[in-house]
């Protein structure tokens, strides 16, 4: 959303006085350089982190003298959306809440659109008292009032369905144009359709449609935690894993079998793809549907919440003519979006960059991608040998997993290219003895390698709910032994907001290790983790846990969160 409406002049005034953000999160933001001559301040604090679109439509609100309001799913009432025509009701982000005593409460975006506000009245007739929220929320509330109309919700899905209904599906579908305009074929599609577009809404990242015994879940995964979102009737199971099949195109008489599918899908005037895996179960075929939003994708490496320290060292990896940097991590841990921040940082038209990835997670411009497909033996390992006749300069292998594709790629960086790629390790300096265990000599892996970033994602703590709690002394002791600076920590205490978890949203927790030439005559003479631990703590490398204490004592997280995802030493 654009926020031209704002003040840039009194932006950082608003943002400190009402305490949106922190004086040192302000500070970094204002000493950031501009991302081009005419970038607003607003742009720049979005783009680096500092804010999020919640906040600036709060300062909007605060500059305008009105009042911000969260708009929490069912807020409002669904019968006023008849008084605005629904398309120009999402094209202009306006939604009516409520009528009282002739006066017609609205929430709007941007309180300084005077042509909309000017609309607004004429349209109804009525007294209005205007609230500011944030585009998205009135969005899906407009949504929402749709399907409250329709009658599509669950409840009322399965009270119409019929035993004829609950049947495997043998009917495909050719293009599924957008997932809410098949609402009413049938209660399984009508369904499966509900708890897809819920999923998306709410920032799901997976889907999982679990058979257990005498019971059928649907559980969402949000901020890396699995929440249960529904339980239709068990005997739905086939019929729903069958839909699912038809819509991914996969086989669906093959149920003893795992099998992997994708689809894509419009909701809100938005592109979703969607990728499926199957896999029998004891009780049944269990279904996981992944989300890759699009519009989640992040900016370049600016955008990822990176220390400074570790920020200029990345840039400085990215902007090497050759060499291997890997990013290490489990899965979900964001290693993909960090690689494609890597190659939007340096993409132009002068360079040939090309990727190998399996899947093809999200489309970039200017870039070659290839995704692997085992049953036409394009591999990693082949389409890599291909790319490199390709005269590229950078690549980008979704995942080095065994010895041939590691040597194809320390192959390519020692004959001029930049090489990019993932690895599964439990921190940094652990991918030096991991990459000598597959078969890769000592001596080549260090003339190669230039560093690897291992990352984390944790909870963010809910802005909405967030409270400063005193520590104990032994979690002072923790900090200390960091030698980080630590008045209180926060946490949050649950709110509609953040669905009484107390956390909204991710950040990254990161740990970068460089080599220089020390390093490389160690990992040439001796590999081993703990003397390559040593020579890295002798030049005063940060652990992921100094990371994640740093974001703890900075009110991101909490020290819960960062025992859930790594070790404190």
């Amino acid at each position: 959303m654009s926020f031209v409406g704002l003040e840039q002049s009194t932006l950082a005034n608003t943002l400190r006085e009402h305490g949106l953000v922190s004086e040192e999160e302000l500070a970094r933001g204002m000493d950031a350089p501009p991302d081009s001559p005419s970038e607003r301040l607003s742009e720049r604090l979005q783009r680096i982190g500092v804010v999020d679109e919640g906040m600036l439509t709060q300062a909007m609100a605060i500059q305008n003298g009105m009042t911000y309001v969260h708009l929490l799913p069912g807020l409002g009432d669904p019968n006023l959306t008849d008084l605005l025509d629904s398309d120009w009701s999402r094209s202009h982000a306006v939604l009516p809440l409520y009528q009282v005593h002739g006066e017609l409460t609205v929430a709007i975006s941007d309180p300084t659109d005077v042509f909309t506000l000017d609309a607004l009245r004429r349209l109804t007739g009525m007294k209005l008292r205007l609230v500011v929220a944030q585009a998205n929320e009135i969005a899906r509330g407009i949504a929402q009032a749709a399907e409250s109309q329709s009658g599509f919700a669950v409840d009322d899905i399965i009270d119409d369905m019929g035993e004829q209904d609950i049947r495997i599906v043998e009917e495909a579908i050719d293009e599924l144009d957008n997932i809410e305009e098949v609402a009413g074929l049938s209660p399984v599609v009508r369904l499966v359709n509900f708890f897809i577009a819920k999923a998306i809404r709410e920032g799901a990242s997976d889907i999982h449609i679990e058979p257990d015994e005498g019971v059928l879940r649907v559980r969402y995964r949000i901020d890396g935690v699995l929440r249960e979102s529904l339980r239709p009737p068990v005997r739905m199971a086939p019929a729903i894993v069958s839909r699912v099949k038809i819509m991914s195109s996969l086989d669906i008489a093959e149920r003893r079998a795992p099998q992997d599918g994708r689809m894509q899908v419009m909701l809100d005037n938005r592109s979703v793809d969607l990728r499926v895996s199957t896999l029998p179960t004891y009780h049944g075929e269990k279904v996981v549907i992944r989300i890759l939003d699009r519009n989640s994708m992040m900016g370049d490496l600016s955008s990822l919440g990176l220390s400074d320290r570790i920020l200029d060292g990345l840039r400085d990896l990215v902007g090497r003519p050759n060499g291997v940097m890997l990013v290490t991590g489990p899965t979900g841990s964001g290693k993909t979006t960090t690689l494609y921040a890597a190659l939007a940082t340096i993409n132009s038209i002068e360079r040939n960059i090309c990727t190998v990835e399996n899947p093809t997670e999200y489309n970039l411009n200017m870039v070659n991608q290839v995704q692997v497909n085992e049953r036409a033996n394009l591999t990693f390992s082949s389409a890599l040998r291909a790319l490199l006749r390709q005269d590229p300069d950078v690549i980008m292998v979704g995942e080095i997993r065994d010895r041939e594709t590691a040597m194809i790629a320390i192959e390519a960086a020692l004959t001029g290219h930049l090489v990019f790629s993932t690895l599964h390790t439990n921190d940094a300096i652990s991918a030096v003895p991991r990459l000598v265990n597959m078969g890769i000599e000592s001596y080549l892996l260090a003339a190669a390698l230039n560093g690897v970033l291992a990352q984390r994602l944790v909870r963010r703590i809910c802005k909405s709910c967030k409270v400063a709690v005193e520590p104990t002394e032994r979690e002072r002791a923790l900090f200390e032994v960091q030698e980080i600076a630590l008045e209180n920590l926060s946490r949050g205490e649950g709110c509609a907001h953040c669905g009484q978890t107390g956390y909204a949203g991710r950040a990254g927790v990161y740990e970068l290790f460089s080599i220089d030439d020390a390093l490389r005559d160690l990992i040439t003479k001796n590999p081993s983790l703990a003397p390559l631990k040593r020579e890295a703590h002798k030049q005063g490398h940060a652990s992921l846990s100094h990371d994640a204490l740093q974001k703890v004592s900075q009110g991101v997280t909490t020290l819960e969160e960062v025992t859930r995802i790594t070790e404190l030493s």
